[in-house]
């Protein structure tokens, strides 16, 4: 098997993973894992494709993330594993979509309007 490159995106960050056979290390910006998201959270959004494929020990995946927070990253990389999954073996389609891991989050943060204070609100109206 070679290396298997797919995107995941989630808000305004980019996800480009990269998986091969290993012994189960993620690497994101050159960074482990457990170093670039210290919360347990974080960590268990990364690995829950791999956790319901009983692939955890089976692959090295290195990703290049960037743009968004902490939490739109995790997501973005969440979805590029499951994609590059899926891609190794169709089989993983039956079990990661009813998860809903397979669907692309497509909530962004609504422009500003001109005229506008924010997207939404207005300027404080005065009568007089």
């Amino acid at each position: 098997m070679e290396t298997v490159h797919k995107i995941g995106r989630r808000k305004t960050a980019v996800a480009r993973v990269y998986v091969s056979k290993g012994k189960g290390n993620i690497t994101i910006n050159k960074r482990e894992l457990d170093n670039y998201f210290t919360t347990p959270t974080l960590q268990y959004k990364v690995k829950q494709p791999l956790q319901l494929t009983d692939n955890v020990k089976s692959f090295d995946i290195k990703v290049n993330v960037y743009g968004g927070g902490v939490t739109g990253q995790a997501e973005a990389i969440r979805l590029a594993i499951t994609r590059a999954l899926v891609e190794i073996n169709e089989e993983n389609k039956a079990v990661l979509k009813p998860e809903g891991l397979l669907t692309r989050d497509p909530r962004m943060v609504e422009r500003k309007k001109f005229g506008q204070k924010k997207a939404r609100k207005k300027f404080q109206f005065s009568k007089r």
